[in-house]
């Protein structure tokens, strides 16, 4: 079975996903004109790329339509802890930050802490006879966290528009939704809780652990994201070419050894810790690498022991 690989199909997650793989000299071209849903990705031919939305992806990694994914954490997360547990995420991507909040007006003066809001909540139903509303496209990841809050005197509206505009509509008296800077929240004349936030999402690289993993997707994905790791790797670190060092000065300096010649050696070195290793080591050539193949496979021995760890569907 070709692996299948699902990746947004619009907007800035779409760029930045499209520079990801193509950093990793992973290109990926775009079937049938700028309207096309599929794509090609140089080298792996052995994966099918379909363009769809975010958040198809992760309903359709919930479901098993899709080996792979990436989209954001938080939409991983609100398909709920049931369908969630049938995605493992295999590495975080660097990119699409975004926080899910709760946010409440900011003429709510004495109001900064959930159990403010609680307080709150707990007034409102008392003078109203009715609960108060929070807006969110978050229905899952707001009830979990108001249940840890031991909030309850609430209801969720849903929300199909622009959550931050709920309440100077009228349509909610407070909301959970993403922020990133904050200053659309700040223009909607809302304000963060302290310890409001409910999750510190950014885009995810996710696996489908119920899906079919034949030999054929199980082989793609293991030459697909031994190369992302390599290339993850390269940017993370330095190789060192140095003279012959003992085991205990090259663990002093914190490197790793790559090959060894004679007289000469090349050791791999975290890119924070090059100024440390280079007092250790005295004198070293440092270079930059485009990959760097080590041996290890721990994204792809993460997706097989997540795929083993996952029930059988009924």
């Amino acid at each position: 079975m070709t692996l299948t690989l699902a990746i947004p199909s619009k907007g800035r997650l779409q760029e930045q996903v499209h520079s990801y793989f193509a950093d990793a000299g992973l290109p990926l071209r775009q079937a049938a004109g700028a309207r096309g849903y599929r794509a090609t990705m140089e080298g792996q031919p052995d994966v099918d790329v379909r363009l769809v939305s975010a958040g198809e992806i992760a309903a359709g990694l919930a479901s098993g339509d899709y080996h792979l994914g990436v989209t954001g954490e938080d939409l991983i997360r609100e398909t709920g802890p049931e369908a969630s547990s049938q995605i493992a995420l295999l590495h975080p991507l660097g990119f699409g930050f975004a926080n899910v909040v709760v946010a409440v007006p900011r003429a709510w003066i004495d109001v900064s802490s959930m159990a403010d809001l609680d307080d709150v909540c707990a007034a409102f139903a008392q003078r109203h006879r009715r609960r108060l509303r929070i807006a969110t496209k978050y229905v899952h990841l707001t009830r979990r966290f108001f249940a840890e809050a031991g909030i309850s005197d609430y209801r969720i509206v849903e929300s199909a528009g622009a959550t931050e505009g709920a309440p100077a509509a009228g349509a909610a008296e407070a909301i959970v939704d993403i922020a990133t800077t904050g200053a659309t929240l700040a223009a909607n004349g809302l304000k963060t809780l302290s310890d409001g936030a409910i999750l510190e999402s950014q885009a995810q690289l996710a696996a489908a652990t119920g899906a079919n993993w034949d030999a054929q997707a199980l082989g793609a994905a293991r030459a697909l994201l031994k190369r992302l790791w390599a290339r993850e790797l390269a940017k993370a670190s330095h190789v060192l070419r140095t003279g012959l060092h003992s085991d205990e000065t090259l663990a002093r300096a914190g490197v790793s050894v790559l090959t060894r010649g004679e007289g000469e050696m090349s050791l791999l070195c975290p890119r924070a810790k090059l100024m440390e290793a280079l007092a250790v080591l005295g004198s070293a050539t440092v270079a930059e690498v485009e990959y760097v193949f080590d041996g290890g496979e721990p994204l792809y021995d993460k997706l097989v022991q997540a795929i083993a760890e996952t029930p059988a569907r009924p």
